[in-house]
């Protein structure tokens, strides 16, 4: 099997650490990395996310909107290496500390456009398919601020994290402590697997 760096989260347009690999995870033995082992079927899937991506750049769909929508579906899966990546993202393009730090309560606050809210409300009726009410919905006021092309962009950008979701759920791909400073004394990072990655590049 290859080794290699963790790269970023392929699903960042539609599109490593904090903490490392817990002893109670390890006790359960390795996990197989799926984007190594089946590295043809996961340049597939990257394939598919670098067309979302050019998708969801023609709708008009901001690189903001589309990180909130790759870190709430992110944090509905639990995918902590997502999570970290796309957090990673959205600061870089300019999201706040503050919207994020709510964005599990989105509804409960004023602090989202009508834009984003549809496409959040999108987002988790895509992650959860089965409540037929939600989507219904969340189409309902994504029809009255988003277009056509917009509605189906969302919705692939977050088919798309789903999948990549998965992939780093089902390998275990690590989330790393930062290294300490220089002449900070202090104990090591626990060794960890490197993954290929998770999902479109940030």
């Amino acid at each position: 099997m290859r080794t290699g760096s963790p790269k970023e989260c392929r699903v960042s347009d539609v599109t490593n650490g904090v903490t490392d690999v817990t002893e109670p995870a390890r006790a359960h033995g390795r996990r197989v990395y799926l984007d190594k082992q089946s590295p043809t079927a996961y340049q597939a899937l990257v394939r598919a996310a670098d067309a979302v991506r050019a998708t969801a750049a023609e709708a008009g769909l901001d690189r903001v909107l589309v990180e909130l929508v790759n870190l709430r579906v992110s944090q509905i899966n639990g995918c902590a290496y997502c999570l970290d990546v796309h957090t990673k993202a959205a600061l870089r393009a300019g999201e706040t500390t503050r919207r994020l730090g709510v964005l599990p309560a989105w509804r409960e606050t004023e602090l989202f456009t009508p834009r984003e809210r549809a496409a959040l409300a999108l987002a988790e009726a895509t992650t959860h398919p089965e409540d037929g009410l939600a989507q219904d919905r969340a189409y309902d006021t994504a029809r009255t601020v988003l277009t056509d092309d917009e509605i189906s962009a969302v919705i692939w950008v977050a088919i798309t994290i789903n999948s990549f979701n998965r992939v780093s759920i089902l390998s275990r791909h690590p989330v790393r402590r930062a290294a300490p400073p220089a002449g900070h004394a202090g104990p090591a990072p626990a060794p960890a697997p490197e993954p290929v990655a998770a999902g479109p590049k940030a």
